[in-house]
């Protein structure tokens, strides 16, 4: 790929509520409806006097309370309009629109200097925001974190991490550091190695999986090893196996969506707890049991070699002990 920062490599192994609007954000407008506007759809009026949002939009401000017949609330999209009414509706912004706002929130920083900062994840935390999560995500705290986060695309956001996958990510301070970043992470100079727990027992010491990866043709929340997919390497390492259960230890050539996940359901091991992949919850997971544990690179102003380890947290670490230390 090129260097374009705007277009840069994707690591995926990506809560609020757009009721608390401030009001100062609201515009109102209004209008007497006319002969034009004379018997039709309330909705189709409001297209009319707000055509810069879509219509569906419209109609969630109708069904939400936001628009005023006559000085009364209407929550019918589809109700008939007459000439001489008064219309009134609050264009409250869509979710979409207000994601790119700081909020402030911790962020678990390993390291932070003037051209970038390291941290470690928790599960649960979005990183970029997204349908269903236009809020509350990690993008959201960096804007709050430091000023210039907002000139950055995506925040300064190189490469993420599942929601539910905890542990270390870089992210860039200024324009030359994710451009110097995002270059490494094509070019496979950023080191990333995970610590997961799967079913079944991992029959090889070693294996390095190597198959493409591409959207799933049955399920488009899922990705899968297609042969038209983008070329995507796992080296997993089995640290010990009890029971039913694998720990592994994943190092990453390739960061394609989902790329441990899938590599490792594709060979039958499916990750704990990770329902999307066939991972049933056990040992107490309830979420996917994969962590970002180690990151090294080289920092892109001095070119001093940068490594950083995460220890497991605190819902992973029993788990972990169950198969690597058994009482």
């Amino acid at each position: 790929m090129s260097g374009d920062y705007r277009s840069g490599p994707w690591d995926d192994e990506a809560m609020g509520d757009a009721e608390d609007t401030a009001t100062d954000e609201v515009e109102r407008r209004g209008v007497t409806v006319d002969a034009a506007l004379h018997g039709e759809r309330l909705d189709k009026a409001l297209v009319a006097i707000a055509g810069e949002f879509s219509r569906s939009h419209l109609q969630q401000l109708v069904e939400q309370g936001h628009v005023v017949l006559d000085g009364a609330v209407v929550a019918t999209a589809s109700r008939r309009l007459k000439a001489g009414q008064r219309l009134e509706v609050a264009l409250v912004p869509t979710a979409e629109s207000r994601a790119f706002r700081a909020e402030r929130m911790h962020l678990a920083v390993v390291h932070e200097d003037a051209d970038l900062i390291v941290l470690d994840k928790p599960a649960g935390l979005v990183v970029h925001p997204a349908a269903g999560h236009w809020s509350g995500t990690l993008m959201n705290g960096l804007l709050a974190h430091h000023a210039a986060a907002a000139t950055l695309p995506r925040a300064g956001i190189v490469h993420r991490l599942d929601k539910d996958t905890s542990g270390l990510m870089v992210v860039a301070k200024t324009l030359e550091a994710m451009t110097a970043l995002v270059r490494a992470i094509a070019a496979r100079e950023v080191h990333r190695q995970y610590l997961a727990i799967a079913h079944g027992a991992f029959a090889t010491a070693s294996a390095s999986i190597d198959a493409p990866i591409g959207r799933d043709p049955k399920s488009r929340v899922r990705m899968a090893v297609v042969g038209s997919g983008r070329p995507a390497r796992t080296d997993v390492e089995r640290v010990a196996v009890h029971q039913r259960f694998s720990a592994l230890r994943c190092t990453l050539h390739t960061g394609r969506t989902h790329q441990i996940r899938v590599h490792l359901a594709a060979r039958g091991h499916p990750l704990v707890a990770d329902t999307l992949y066939g991972g049933a919850p056990a040992l107490g997971l309830t979420r996917q049991a994969l962590h970002a544990a180690r990151l090294a690179f080289v920092h892109p102003r001095s070119a001093a070699p940068m490594q950083f380890e995460s220890a497991l947290p605190d819902d992973l670490q029993p788990a972990w002990s169950q198969i690597v230390a058994p009482r």
